[in-house]
């Protein structure tokens, strides 16, 4: 019997940390590090989302075949050096990137370091992929699709910001390229700040407020943001100052931090931007609907320029801007294509995935034989692992009343009892997802007829803004009775 090929890719020192491993061209497991150090979009070494994928496995670093990271810091090295000879960034500014660039290059002695092994026994070659290469490899080598159009989009990674490629079979070949500075993702995160949403990933955020205003500042972030020929674009670079700031950007082990990436004249433009805890006014609302509708301008012009490009119905989607569900939900009302996957870990920690399939399929050459049905690739838990967990928290479960249900044929009518009747159910079953969705299996359960339970949610339990929404689950048999656009979108990544 031959020997299975085990693949660990590794998105470190670079925000949303991950994992993933695949045995035979399919992935075993995948896991954020966030989940375990419970600190979001950690961007540290992914250690114990490494050490459960390979306990999942039950291997050590010295039955992998390959390493592979999504970065390859000598990509576009002469775009490089020209910018920095151009716009002449601060000493601090490149220290940090040569610190940062240094532990993703250094990173099997790092492993060895923290793993408490030789080096000697991490015999796998270690290999780098290009940012949005591994980007593009996650959702495409993931897909049911045999041909795509790819498009990967976020603020940036080894010097570009937007690919747009072809996958056919096994391989990916590349149509077009924006390059760093210009990028929808630091257009989108920059105007995340000036509306004092400062925590990275926060652009979730605008999202939800662009619903309550109208996009009446479009023409005058039309200055900020402009199309370009071949689905391109320019950001106007007086608007921004996160190309020459010491530290804009700080991510080494913990949770990233984005110093205010917009200029002085983006406050002449606009206005006074809000402080953190300021109350959100109309202004405001209208702000948010702008950057949304000026982002879809933006996204749309890149989607029907790949469609000119490679003539199919299918289109595959990757990189954080992916997760812009807004914007996703229109793509088959504002394109030609009708055929759609977003893979649910989109994100920078999805460039784990990306890398281990693109050294598999464009690298080695295998044929493809795995699709991502679901997204339930991290741990999960026994009943005795639960019954000791309890147990050892018992103190603080003094005003709890513990039941255990025998099947679930005797708990699922209870639980659907409890939520019609307005309670609100955490819900906790099988492996941990992947991705930025709670879909089914750490899920929050409540009855979306009340109009009042999206207050006390976003109140009482989440603790977050009024406004922030949430995603209904429905039957799709029943789809059709409330909704008059439908299509199925089992990783919630459209609206």
């Amino acid at each position: 019997m031959e020997r299975p090929m085990f693949i660990l890719g590794i998105n470190a020192y670079h925000p949303d940390s991950s994992c993933c491993l695949i045995r035979d061209g399919e992935i075993l497991a995948a896991a954020e590090e966030e989940r375990f150090v419970r600190i979001k979009h950690w961007a540290g070494l992914p250690k114990q989302a490494i050490q459960f994928c390979l306990d999942k496995a039950q291997i050590g670093f010295e039955d992998l075949d390959y390493l592979v990271v999504n970065r390859d810091h000598k990509r576009h090295f002469t775009r490089k050096m020209v910018f920095i000879l151009k716009n002449k960034p601060s000493i601090n500014f490149l220290k940090d990137r040569f610190v940062n660039l240094s532990e993703v290059k250094n990173l099997r002695p790092t492993l060895a370091r923290n793993f408490l092994i030789s080096p000697c026994k991490i015999r796998a070659p270690l290999l780098n992929i290009e940012h949005h290469l591994a980007h593009l490899a996650s959702a495409f080598f993931v897909s049911p699709f045999k041909e795509a159009a790819i498009v990967s989009l976020d603020g940036f990674g080894d010097f570009v910001s937007c690919m747009v490629a072809r996958g056919l079979g096994s391989k990916i070949d590349v149509v077009s390229t924006v390059y760093y500075p210009h990028s929808l993702g630091l257009f989108y995160s920059a105007l995340t700040q000036f509306l004092g949403f400062k925590r990275f990933g926060d652009e979730y955020k605008v999202m939800g407020l662009s619903a309550y205003g109208k996009p009446i500042f479009l023409e005058k972030l039309a200055d900020v943001i402009s199309l370009a020929p071949k689905g391109k674009f320019l950001l106007n670079l007086k608007y921004f100052n996160f190309f020459k700031k010491s530290q804009a950007m700080l991510w080494r082990s913990g949770e990233p931090v984005l110093e205010d990436l917009y200029s002085p004249q983006l406050i002449e433009l606009l206005g006074r931007p809000r402080q953190t805890q300021e109350e959100l006014n109309q202004f405001h609302c209208d702000l948010a609907s702008s950057v949304q509708a000026m982002y879809e301008r933006v996204f749309f012009h890149i989607v029907n320029y790949a469609f000119s490009q490679i003539r199919t119905d299918a289109l595959c989607l990757a990189g954080g801007c992916a997760l812009n569900s807004l914007a996703n939900g229109k793509i088959s009302r504002n394109s030609a294509f009708k055929k759609i996957f977003i893979q649910p870990a989109s994100s920078d920690a999805g460039g784990a995935i990306g890398a281990a399939f693109y050294l598999y399929h464009q690298l080695l050459g295998k044929e493809r034989k795995f699709v991502m049905q679901h997204a339930s690739w991290g741990p999960e838990f026994n009943d005795e692992e639960i019954r000791k967990v309890l147990q050892e928290y018992r103190h603080l479960l003094a005003e709890c009343q513990l039941r255990e249900f025998a099947s679930p044929e005797e708990l699922i009518p209870e639980v659907a009892s409890s939520i019609s009747e307005g309670k609100i159910v955490g819900w906790f079953q099988g492996r941990m997802e992947l991705g930025a969705r709670a879909l089914g299996n750490r899920s929050i359960l409540a009855d979306p007829r009340r109009p009042e339970m999206k207050t006390i949610l976003n109140v009482r339990v989440k603790r977050r803004e009024e406004f922030r929404p949430f995603a209904p689950a429905i039957l799709a048999e029943r789809a059709q009775e409330f909704f008059d656009f439908f299509s199925p979108d089992p990783f919630m990544l459209t609206v």
